[in-house]
């Protein structure tokens, strides 16, 4: 009962056409309706109310900040943490933060029924990892150019092998991969002629 202005449209497999009506299958697509802003928005306040009250249970003081910024025509919203000793919510390179991320989607999804397009952030530590990640990745590719060996990157987060393979996308003599399963996928960085 939507209009095409109210949905978003993702092709997953191509439809095939056959030889004379022979062979041919349907492409396979998924429909889902785009959410008014104003829906988003009360989702996004929902969730900072949720997290307000998550951190008052772990007895940590902090304060969260909307923030929101604009990807391929997408709005993200951002809530950022501020305090002292936040560190605990960060954990071991961020785990305990995309943890406390995911949960947050989690419970606001379930409660709303609708996606919140939503990051979690401590003191800007998710743009001083991308920086820091972004220089490992040159650092890398660098040294494979050089020694024409093969560079297998530590296991990381789909948020952070992105950044990897963003970081070398335009590098010459080198090309990124993603091995492995689960919480064990390493990027490695190939040299390419």
């Amino acid at each position: 009962g939507a209009s095409r202005d109210e949905v978003d449209i993702v092709v997953l497999k191509e439809g095939r056409s056959g030889f004379l009506g022979i062979g041919g299958g349907g492409a396979t697509v998924r429909v889902s309706r785009r959410h008014a802003e104003e829906t988003v928005r009360e989702a996004v306040s929902v969730a900072k109310e949720m997290l307000e009250k998550l951190l008052s249970l772990m007895g940590i003081e902090a304060g969260v900040e909307e923030t929101q910024s604009g990807d391929g025509g997408r709005a993200q919203f951002n809530l950022e943490l501020k305090g002292d000793d936040l560190g605990v919510l960060i954990g071991r390179r961020g785990q305990t933060l995309a943890s406390l991320q995911y949960l947050l989607y989690l419970m606001a999804g379930h409660r709303l029924k609708v996606h919140v397009p939503l990051t979690i952030d401590v003191e800007g530590y998710l743009e001083r990892r991308s920086e820091s990640l972004q220089t490992l990745a040159l650092r890398m590719a660098e040294r494979v150019v050089t020694t024409g060996q093969i560079a297998v990157m530590e296991p990381m987060t789909p948020r952070e092998r992105r950044i990897i393979h963003l970081a070398l996308k335009d590098y010459k003599g080198v090309v990124t991969q993603s091995i492995g399963d689960g919480d064990y996928r390493k990027v490695t960085i190939v040299p390419h002629k």
